[in-house]
Protein backbone atom coordinates (compact mmCIF):
# COMPACT_ATOMS: atom_id res chain seq x y z
CA UNK A 1 0.00 0.00 0.00
CA UNK A 2 1.19 3.35 -0.91
CA UNK A 3 0.33 7.03 0.15
CA UNK A 4 -0.13 8.71 3.73
CA UNK A 5 -3.36 8.30 6.24
CA UNK A 6 -5.53 10.62 5.03
CA UNK A 7 -5.49 9.14 1.00
CA UNK A 8 -5.04 5.35 2.32
CA UNK A 9 -7.97 5.26 4.39
CA UNK A 10 -10.11 6.23 1.33
CA UNK A 11 -9.29 3.11 0.13
CA UNK A 12 -9.39 1.08 3.11
CA UNK A 13 -12.29 2.45 5.05
CA UNK A 14 -13.45 -0.87 6.32
CA UNK A 15 -10.60 -2.25 8.07
CA UNK A 16 -9.75 1.65 9.14
CA UNK A 17 -13.44 1.55 11.23
CA UNK A 18 -12.03 -1.85 12.08
CA UNK A 19 -9.54 -0.90 13.79
CA UNK A 20 -11.46 1.84 15.63
CA UNK A 21 -13.52 -0.88 16.95
CA UNK A 22 -10.56 -2.87 18.21
CA UNK A 23 -9.59 -0.32 20.06
CA UNK A 24 -12.74 1.40 21.41
CA UNK A 25 -15.55 -1.20 21.39
CA UNK A 26 -14.59 -3.66 24.04
CA UNK A 27 -14.75 -0.14 26.44
CA UNK A 28 -18.71 -0.30 27.78
CA UNK A 29 -18.61 3.74 27.89
CA UNK A 30 -16.20 3.80 24.58
CA UNK A 31 -18.74 5.93 22.79
CA UNK A 32 -19.06 8.59 24.84
CA UNK A 33 -15.04 8.50 26.22
CA UNK A 34 -14.59 9.09 22.50
CA UNK A 35 -16.76 12.19 22.08
CA UNK A 36 -15.45 13.88 25.36
CA UNK A 37 -11.66 12.65 24.79
CA UNK A 38 -11.63 14.36 20.40
CA UNK A 39 -12.05 17.68 21.05
CA UNK A 40 -9.20 17.88 23.50
CA UNK A 41 -6.67 15.93 21.97
CA UNK A 42 -7.87 17.80 18.36
CA UNK A 43 -6.83 21.28 21.06
CA UNK A 44 -4.09 19.69 22.06
CA UNK A 45 -2.34 18.31 18.34
CA UNK A 46 -2.92 21.99 17.42
CA UNK A 47 -1.15 23.71 19.84
CA UNK A 48 1.68 20.80 19.74
CA UNK A 49 2.59 22.27 16.29
CA UNK A 50 2.43 18.78 14.66
CA UNK A 51 2.62 18.66 10.80
CA UNK A 52 0.06 16.10 10.58
CA UNK A 53 -3.31 17.56 12.16
CA UNK A 54 -4.66 18.14 8.90
CA UNK A 55 -4.50 14.91 8.30
CA UNK A 56 -5.42 12.83 10.87
CA UNK A 57 -8.43 15.67 10.48
CA UNK A 58 -9.09 14.25 6.81
CA UNK A 59 -9.08 10.64 8.66
CA UNK A 60 -11.82 11.87 10.81
CA UNK A 61 -14.07 13.15 8.29
CA UNK A 62 -13.64 10.21 6.20
CA UNK A 63 -14.77 7.40 8.76
CA UNK A 64 -17.61 9.71 10.29
CA UNK A 65 -17.30 8.34 13.79
CA UNK A 66 -16.08 9.39 17.45
CA UNK A 67 -12.73 8.41 18.57
CA UNK A 68 -10.28 9.18 15.81
CA UNK A 69 -8.33 11.96 17.46
CA UNK A 70 -8.98 10.49 20.67
CA UNK A 71 -7.06 7.28 18.93
CA UNK A 72 -4.22 8.99 17.34
CA UNK A 73 -3.55 11.01 21.56
CA UNK A 74 -3.58 7.18 23.17
CA UNK A 75 0.23 5.87 24.04
CA UNK A 76 -0.27 2.68 26.23
CA UNK A 77 1.60 0.34 24.79
CA UNK A 78 4.38 -2.52 26.07
CA UNK A 79 7.28 -3.76 23.78
CA UNK A 80 10.28 -5.44 23.06
CA UNK A 81 13.20 -4.21 21.09
CA UNK A 82 16.63 -5.53 20.32
CA UNK A 83 19.49 -3.95 17.71
CA UNK A 84 22.49 -6.37 16.93
CA UNK A 85 25.16 -6.47 14.03
CA UNK A 86 24.59 -8.88 11.10
CA UNK A 87 27.05 -9.54 8.45
CA UNK A 88 24.65 -7.68 6.45
CA UNK A 89 24.29 -4.59 8.26
CA UNK A 90 22.70 -3.62 11.54
CA UNK A 91 19.23 -5.39 12.38
CA UNK A 92 15.98 -4.27 14.09
CA UNK A 93 13.85 -7.11 16.21
CA UNK A 94 10.75 -5.59 17.76
CA UNK A 95 7.73 -6.67 19.48
CA UNK A 96 4.56 -4.65 20.04
CA UNK A 97 2.41 -5.48 23.18
CA UNK A 98 -1.38 -4.41 22.60
CA UNK A 99 -4.17 -6.04 25.01
CA UNK A 100 -6.89 -4.70 21.66
CA UNK A 101 -7.96 -7.96 20.26
CA UNK A 102 -7.75 -7.88 15.96
CA UNK A 103 -4.87 -5.15 15.40
CA UNK A 104 -2.42 -8.60 15.00
CA UNK A 105 -5.05 -9.48 11.97
CA UNK A 106 -5.23 -6.03 10.46
CA UNK A 107 -1.38 -4.56 10.90
CA UNK A 108 -0.14 -3.86 7.24
CA UNK A 109 2.96 -2.19 5.63
CA UNK A 110 2.53 1.12 3.99
CA UNK A 111 5.02 2.85 1.70
CA UNK A 112 5.05 6.20 2.08
CA UNK A 113 7.34 8.99 0.76
CA UNK A 114 9.28 12.35 2.38
CA UNK A 115 11.78 14.86 0.88
CA UNK A 116 14.58 12.05 2.00
CA UNK A 117 13.37 9.42 0.27
CA UNK A 118 10.85 6.20 0.88
CA UNK A 119 10.24 4.46 3.73
CA UNK A 120 8.15 1.04 5.01
CA UNK A 121 5.85 2.03 7.54
CA UNK A 122 4.30 -0.78 9.70
CA UNK A 123 1.24 0.65 10.71
CA UNK A 124 -2.79 0.20 10.62
CA UNK A 125 -5.17 1.51 8.50
CA UNK A 126 -6.05 5.38 9.21
CA UNK A 127 -3.08 5.33 11.83
CA UNK A 128 -1.08 8.76 10.92
CA UNK A 129 2.04 8.10 12.69
CA UNK A 130 5.17 6.01 12.82
CA UNK A 131 5.98 3.65 15.51
CA UNK A 132 8.06 1.23 13.35
CA UNK A 133 9.34 1.80 9.79
CA UNK A 134 12.53 1.39 7.61
CA UNK A 135 13.77 4.10 5.37
CA UNK A 136 15.87 1.17 3.15
CA UNK A 137 19.55 2.61 2.85
CA UNK A 138 19.29 4.80 5.37
CA UNK A 139 17.81 3.46 8.74
CA UNK A 140 15.64 2.03 10.83
CA UNK A 141 13.98 2.79 14.11
CA UNK A 142 11.15 2.21 16.67
CA UNK A 143 9.29 3.35 19.26
CA UNK A 144 8.63 1.68 23.15
CA UNK A 145 7.15 3.37 25.51
CA UNK A 146 8.81 5.27 28.07
CA UNK A 147 8.08 4.34 32.19
CA UNK A 148 5.52 6.63 33.72
CA UNK A 149 6.34 9.01 36.48
CA UNK A 150 5.18 7.90 39.54
CA UNK A 151 3.87 10.06 42.23
CA UNK A 152 2.16 7.49 44.60
CA UNK A 153 3.36 4.29 46.30
CA UNK A 154 0.12 3.12 47.29
CA UNK A 155 -1.46 0.50 44.51
CA UNK A 156 -4.91 2.32 45.07
CA UNK A 157 -3.57 5.55 43.90
CA UNK A 158 -2.57 3.41 40.80
CA UNK A 159 -5.35 4.69 38.39
CA UNK A 160 -4.61 8.12 39.45
CA UNK A 161 -1.29 8.40 38.33
CA UNK A 162 -1.95 6.71 34.65
CA UNK A 163 -4.51 9.43 33.90
CA UNK A 164 -1.94 12.16 35.57
CA UNK A 165 0.28 10.77 33.02
CA UNK A 166 -1.97 10.76 30.30
CA UNK A 167 -3.33 14.45 31.09
CA UNK A 168 0.31 15.87 31.50
CA UNK A 169 1.07 14.85 27.59
CA UNK A 170 -1.98 17.12 26.59
CA UNK A 171 -1.19 20.05 28.68
CA UNK A 172 1.91 20.68 26.68
CA UNK A 173 2.26 23.02 23.99
CA UNK A 174 5.07 22.89 20.73
CA UNK A 175 6.35 19.69 21.72
CA UNK A 176 5.58 16.54 18.91
CA UNK A 177 3.96 13.34 20.05
CA UNK A 178 6.55 10.88 19.52
CA UNK A 179 4.73 8.99 16.89
CA UNK A 180 4.83 12.37 15.01
CA UNK A 181 8.58 12.79 15.56
CA UNK A 182 9.14 9.72 14.55
CA UNK A 183 7.65 10.08 11.08
CA UNK A 184 9.33 14.00 10.06
CA UNK A 185 12.91 11.59 11.02
CA UNK A 186 11.71 9.21 7.98
CA UNK A 187 10.10 11.96 5.64
CA UNK A 188 13.58 14.52 6.86
CA UNK A 189 16.17 12.61 7.81
CA UNK A 190 19.04 11.07 4.92
CA UNK A 191 21.24 9.57 7.38
CA UNK A 192 21.58 7.67 11.04
CA UNK A 193 23.03 10.96 12.03
CA UNK A 194 20.81 13.09 10.94
CA UNK A 195 17.60 10.69 12.63
CA UNK A 196 19.79 10.38 15.90
CA UNK A 197 20.27 14.28 15.86
CA UNK A 198 16.89 14.88 15.34
CA UNK A 199 15.47 12.30 18.14
CA UNK A 200 17.56 13.41 20.57
CA UNK A 201 17.05 17.60 20.53
CA UNK A 202 13.08 17.94 19.45
CA UNK A 203 11.15 18.75 22.29
CA UNK A 204 8.44 16.03 23.07
CA UNK A 205 4.85 15.38 24.36
CA UNK A 206 5.91 12.67 26.60
CA UNK A 207 8.72 10.39 27.52
CA UNK A 208 9.66 7.75 25.08
CA UNK A 209 12.26 5.28 24.03
CA UNK A 210 13.70 5.10 20.62
CA UNK A 211 15.44 2.50 18.97
CA UNK A 212 17.32 3.62 15.77
CA UNK A 213 20.26 1.50 13.16
CA UNK A 214 22.09 2.73 10.20
CA UNK A 215 23.75 0.47 7.74
CA UNK A 216 27.45 0.54 8.90
CA UNK A 217 28.77 -1.95 11.20
CA UNK A 218 27.52 -0.34 14.64
CA UNK A 219 25.36 1.89 14.07
CA UNK A 220 22.80 1.14 16.51
CA UNK A 221 21.57 3.03 19.49
CA UNK A 222 18.79 3.87 22.13
CA UNK A 223 17.74 7.16 23.02
CA UNK A 224 15.90 7.55 26.41
CA UNK A 225 13.82 10.83 25.98
CA UNK A 226 11.97 12.50 28.21
CA UNK A 227 10.18 15.95 27.43
CA UNK A 228 13.40 17.96 26.62
CA UNK A 229 16.02 15.85 27.28
CA UNK A 230 18.21 12.74 26.07
CA UNK A 231 20.47 10.09 27.44
CA UNK A 232 21.83 7.95 24.40
CA UNK A 233 23.43 4.43 24.72
CA UNK A 234 25.67 2.48 22.11
CA UNK A 235 26.31 -0.74 24.06
CA UNK A 236 23.35 -3.22 25.09
CA UNK A 237 20.75 -2.14 22.90
CA UNK A 238 18.32 -4.01 23.94
CA UNK A 239 14.81 -2.82 26.04
CA UNK A 240 11.79 -2.89 27.13
CA UNK A 241 9.39 -0.43 29.28
CA UNK A 242 12.01 0.80 31.55
CA UNK A 243 15.07 3.19 31.95
CA UNK A 244 18.32 1.73 31.73
CA UNK A 245 19.27 3.40 35.26
CA UNK A 246 15.69 2.64 37.14
CA UNK A 247 14.53 5.12 39.67
CA UNK A 248 11.96 4.89 42.23
CA UNK A 249 10.24 7.79 40.92
CA UNK A 250 9.38 5.84 37.07
CA UNK A 251 7.33 2.95 36.79
CA UNK A 252 7.94 0.97 34.00
CA UNK A 253 5.13 0.03 31.70
CA UNK A 254 4.62 -3.58 31.25
CA UNK A 255 2.37 -6.51 29.41
CA UNK A 256 1.72 -9.79 30.60
CA UNK A 257 2.53 -11.92 34.12
CA UNK A 258 3.91 -10.36 36.69
CA UNK A 259 5.01 -6.72 38.56
CA UNK A 260 6.62 -4.36 36.03
CA UNK A 261 10.11 -4.13 37.04
CA UNK A 262 10.50 -7.98 37.01
CA UNK A 263 8.44 -8.47 33.79
CA UNK A 264 10.89 -5.65 31.75
CA UNK A 265 13.69 -7.43 33.49
CA UNK A 266 11.98 -10.84 31.59
CA UNK A 267 11.57 -9.51 28.64
CA UNK A 268 14.94 -7.93 28.18
CA UNK A 269 17.11 -10.68 29.03
CA UNK A 270 14.98 -13.33 26.97
CA UNK A 271 15.34 -11.22 23.38
CA UNK A 272 18.99 -10.38 24.50
CA UNK A 273 19.57 -14.08 24.24
CA UNK A 274 19.22 -13.83 20.43
CA UNK A 275 22.07 -10.79 19.98
CA UNK A 276 24.25 -12.23 16.94
CA UNK A 277 21.54 -14.91 16.34
CA UNK A 278 19.27 -15.40 13.40
CA UNK A 279 15.99 -17.35 13.49
CA UNK A 280 13.40 -17.98 10.62
CA UNK A 281 10.12 -17.48 11.19
CA UNK A 282 10.20 -15.77 14.00
CA UNK A 283 11.83 -17.95 16.54
CA UNK A 284 13.15 -15.74 18.63
CA UNK A 285 9.34 -14.58 19.73
CA UNK A 286 8.66 -17.05 22.57
CA UNK A 287 7.37 -16.29 26.31
CA UNK A 288 8.02 -14.19 27.94
CA UNK A 289 8.90 -11.84 25.16
CA UNK A 290 5.56 -13.48 23.62
CA UNK A 291 2.63 -13.38 25.43
CA UNK A 292 -1.33 -12.84 25.07
CA UNK A 293 -0.95 -9.05 24.36
CA UNK A 294 1.35 -9.55 21.62
CA UNK A 295 0.19 -7.91 18.28
CA UNK A 296 2.74 -7.50 16.45
CA UNK A 297 6.44 -8.96 15.64
CA UNK A 298 9.10 -7.42 13.07
CA UNK A 299 12.99 -7.94 11.81
CA UNK A 300 13.83 -5.36 9.71
CA UNK A 301 17.54 -4.22 8.53
CA UNK A 302 17.97 -0.76 6.31
CA UNK A 303 21.11 -2.27 4.51
CA UNK A 304 19.31 -5.00 2.54
CA UNK A 305 16.01 -3.24 2.99
CA UNK A 306 14.81 -6.34 4.56
CA UNK A 307 10.97 -6.13 6.12
CA UNK A 308 9.43 -9.14 7.99
CA UNK A 309 6.04 -8.53 9.42
CA UNK A 310 4.07 -10.90 12.00
CA UNK A 311 0.62 -10.17 13.29
CA UNK A 312 -0.86 -12.40 16.58
CA UNK A 313 -3.96 -12.55 18.62
CA UNK A 314 -4.69 -14.26 22.03
CA UNK A 315 -4.24 -17.98 21.92
CA UNK A 316 -6.86 -17.95 24.72
CA UNK A 317 -4.50 -19.72 26.30
CA UNK A 318 -2.17 -17.53 28.03
CA UNK A 319 -0.16 -16.83 25.09
CA UNK A 320 -0.51 -15.61 21.50
CA UNK A 321 -0.80 -17.17 17.68
CA UNK A 322 1.00 -15.44 14.70
CA UNK A 323 -1.94 -15.20 12.28
CA UNK A 324 -0.56 -12.71 9.45
CA UNK A 325 2.91 -12.34 7.53
CA UNK A 326 4.26 -9.89 5.28
CA UNK A 327 7.56 -9.50 3.79
CA UNK A 328 8.79 -6.27 2.04
CA UNK A 329 11.86 -5.15 -0.05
Amino acid sequence: MEGDAAVHVGWREAEALAVREACLGWLPLGGLLARLADPIVRGWMKRAGTPYAAEIDAVARTLKRPGIWLLHGAYLFGCTALADDTAQGPRLRRTLDWPFPGLGRLVEVRRQRGPAGAFLNVTWPGFVGVLTAVAPARFAASINQAPMRRRWRTPMLLWLDYALNALAGLRGSGRLPPEHLLRQVFETCTSFDEARNLLESTPVARPVLFLLVGTEPGERIVIEREETSARTFRDETVFANDWRERSDNWRPRACGDGAPVENNIRRRTALAVWTGRDADEFEWVTAPVLNACTRLSVEMCPATGQLTVAGWETDERGSAARVTAISAF
